[in-house]
């Protein structure tokens, strides 16, 4: 759907689970959007209990339920990017894939397996049933956003490269000095983005706030690397911003990020 002449910002849809603490999920991608000039909306996945310290419960939402958040923002608000995050079952990936199925609009997909700060890190924020509903949205996505974790389990650079997914390789979880993402994209040239890593603790919500970062860069019509890039930007001056809250991974300062 294109912009409404009479609209005055893009308008970005989150697909994604609902974090209390307000540092990931769609807490973190409406604060991103919003900063950066976009209309938020939000599809809530799954509620989950979690802070800085890690992730304690979840409880996943029906996938009709999800499915008739996305239809009341798309019917009537419109919608210009979509980004998609947790979301922690087989059901709902099947049923967002309906959904998004045809909106001819950008979709920012970051395939949320593990939790990645806390004391929690590494426990999985998806049944097996959600991970093989990936394959279907990674195919629908202009851009899937894996983590070194989430690359290994969706098949590695072989696995991404056989079945012709474009996506970007984060490497923040790499434990390097710098921080290396990748992107590929399928009868394109590789785009590499370094930087030297930020020494904090506050990383809590880093990856939703890239993935919807370059929705919101891609529904303004940027092409997908000058949309990377600009994300990557925001990311790291929010991290440089984090008001220091939390005693685990802290949140980071979406209010002084800039595209």
């Amino acid at each position: 759907m294109s912009l409404h002449p009479s609209a005055a910002m893009v308008r970005v849809l989150s697909i994604a689970g609902s974090d209390p603490s307000g540092g990931a999920g769609i807490q973190a991608d409406i604060k991103t959007i919003t900063v950066l000039g976009g209309y938020a909306m939000s599809a809530i996945t799954a509620i989950t209990v979690q802070n800085s310290l890690g992730v304690t419960a979840i409880e996943v939402l029906a996938p009709q339920l999800v499915a008739a958040q996305i239809a009341a923002c798309v019917g009537d608000i419109g919608v210009d990017a979509v980004k998609i995050g947790m979301l922690g079952s087989g059901a709902v990936a099947a049923a967002v894939a309906d959904a998004v199925r045809g909106l001819g609009v950008p979709v920012v997909f970051d395939p949320v397996m593990f939790a990645s700060a806390g004391a929690s890190r590494g426990a999985s924020l998806a049944d097996d049933g959600a991970v093989a509903g990936f394959e279907a949205l990674m195919r629908l996505a202009t851009l899937t956003t894996p983590n070194v974790a989430e690359l290994a389990a969706l098949g590695g650079h072989e696995g991404m490269a056989a079945r012709g997914i474009a996506y970007l390789a984060k490497g923040g979880d790499a434990g390097t000095e710098r921080i290396e993402d990748l992107l590929i994209v399928p009868g394109d040239s590789e785009r590499r983005f370094a930087a030297a890593r930020i020494d904090t603790r506050h990383t809590h919500g880093t990856g939703c706030t890239l993935s919807s970062a370059i929705a919101v860069f891609l529904a303004r019509g940027a092409a997908l690397p000058e949309a990377v890039d600009r994300a990557r930007g925001v990311v790291r001056s929010a991290l440089r911003a984090a008001p220091g809250y939390g005693a685990g991974a802290g949140p980071m300062g979406h209010a002084a990020a800039r595209g």
